[in-house]
């Protein structure tokens, strides 16, 4: 599955175009499909929380559901992906296309310098019931804790989670795909 990866980032290089006299880069009309790399799900289970749920696939589509509780000092569930070869250099941002119930959620993006398992970047995004294209700048990630140093470097990402995160309530989010600008 390393090669399978490798491969998606390879695909995102070389699909990041400059967009004349913008100085962004954008994927070429191309998204990476949900189901194009391997997730893995976190629950808070793992430090002693007691939220519940699962990430799927369903045909293409990545979804994330379950009930976040706050109990034990908990609040969060995730669907991970590795992302070995880092971002584009140039990346400005991400593009995801999702739905869901209406709750706020989350992208977490690790580096090769967040070292703990409660280190990460974060942003917020709304949901609806319709499928939307959401833009998330990587200037507006912020750092986990105030002994993380702030800014990303895009070619030190190594993972994007999605989560549903912070406080209790019923997840169901739906990620079709992702790209960088």
């Amino acid at each position: 599955m390393i090669a399978r990866r490798a491969v998606i980032a390879a695909a995102a290089c070389l699909l990041a175009r400059p967009v004349a006299g913008q100085g962004i880069f954008v994927m070429a009309d191309a998204w990476i499909p949900a189901d194009a790399v391997d997730w893995r799900y976190l629950g808070d289970s793992v430090m002693g929380g007691v939220s519940r749920g699962q990430a799927r696939l369903e045909g293409t589509v990545l979804r994330l559901s379950g009930t976040v509780s706050t109990e034990n000092r908990g609040g969060f569930i995730q669907a991970r992906t590795e992302l070995p070869e880092g971002l584009p250099e140039a990346a400005r941002g991400l593009r995801l296309r999702v739905r869901g119930n209406g709750e706020r959620y989350f992208i977490h993006l690790r580096t090769t310098r967040t070292a703990l398992p409660w280190q990460y970047h974060q942003q917020g995004f709304e949901t609806g019931p319709d499928w939307a294209d959401v833009t998330l700048p990587l200037a507006g990630f912020a750092p986990s804790g105030r002994m993380m140093a702030g800014g990303l470097r895009p070619a030190e990402v190594r993972s994007l989670g999605l989560v549903a995160y912070g406080r209790d309530h019923e997840a169901d989010v739906s990620l079709a795909g992702f790209g960088v600008f």
